[in-house]
């Protein structure tokens, strides 16, 4: 089984693939894709997709079609990166695992509040990722499971991340990438995982406090501490939500 891994920038797929190294076998292959390079090593096919849902989509349908040999399809895709995180419960350089993958600002604005693409009554803005494969990748890279958030608006201020918070009680972290791959993947029929690694808190946008390269270390180690979880797994349980 071949996992396609989808981040927003190539310093994150670096990050990525400085886990597999030469343990993985042979040299590491770049092929070129409609506006993206993957890059292979072993059964790991790497793309910085480009930020934001949009661009995440489009990069992982146009690898889901063409990247992988039809002879070893693509079993599970997963969204990485780093992210902001709603601190204490998970510190910067901490790692989040997501049990949901959310659309959290895919819908309305009423007077009455914020009404989600679900409540309208078309559309869905939540995935669910294989239970299983959750806790499996959070046992072996010591990471906290919740929802994660996919914002196409950074957050940038108290109010807004207290609000995001009231409509997703939960919620572990935001970033711009997740709900577009698993869009994707879903109408591929493939699972799909997000992995974060915690580089600034959710809120007033304090850049002196963001521990970017921490994150991108804490996203090395994931990925080599869960390769073996995320090759070795069996998609035996299909997308819930």
């Amino acid at each position: 089984m071949r996992v396609l891994v989808v981040t927003a920038v190539p310093v994150e797929r670096d990050a990525v693939t400085r886990a597999f190294g030469d343990s993985f076998g042979g040299t590491e292959e770049h092929l070129s894709l409609p506006g993206a390079e993957l890059h292979r090593r072993g059964a790991f096919d790497v793309l910085a997709g480009g930020a934001g849902p949009a661009a995440a989509a489009a990069a992982t349908a146009f690898a889901l079609a063409s990247g992988a040999p039809a002879s070893s399809p693509y079993g599970l895709v997963v969204s990485a990166g780093i992210g902001g995180a709603f601190t204490p419960v998970t510190p910067l350089g901490s790692l989040v695992v997501a049990d949901g993958i959310v659309a959290a600002d895919l819908g309305a604005e009423t007077a009455e509040g914020f009404l989600p693409v679900t409540a309208l009554g078309f559309g869905r803005d939540r995935f669910a990722p294989p239970p299983a494969l959750v806790r499996e990748v959070a046992a072996a890279t010591g990471a906290a499971t919740g929802p994660v958030l996919t914002v196409s608006t950074v957050t940038g201020t108290a109010e807004r991340a207290g609000a995001l918070l009231a409509a997703h009680p939960g919620a572990l972290a935001e970033a711009m990438e997740g709900f577009g791959v698993a869009e994707a993947a879903a109408r591929a029929g493939v699972p799909v995982l997000e992995v974060r690694a915690v580089s600034n808190a959710v809120g007033p946008r304090d850049r002196d406090a963001w521990r970017i390269g921490d994150a991108l270390a804490a996203l090395t180690d994931a990925f080599g501490a869960a390769a073996s979880v995320l090759e070795g797994w069996n998609s035996h349980e299909n997308l819930e939500g």
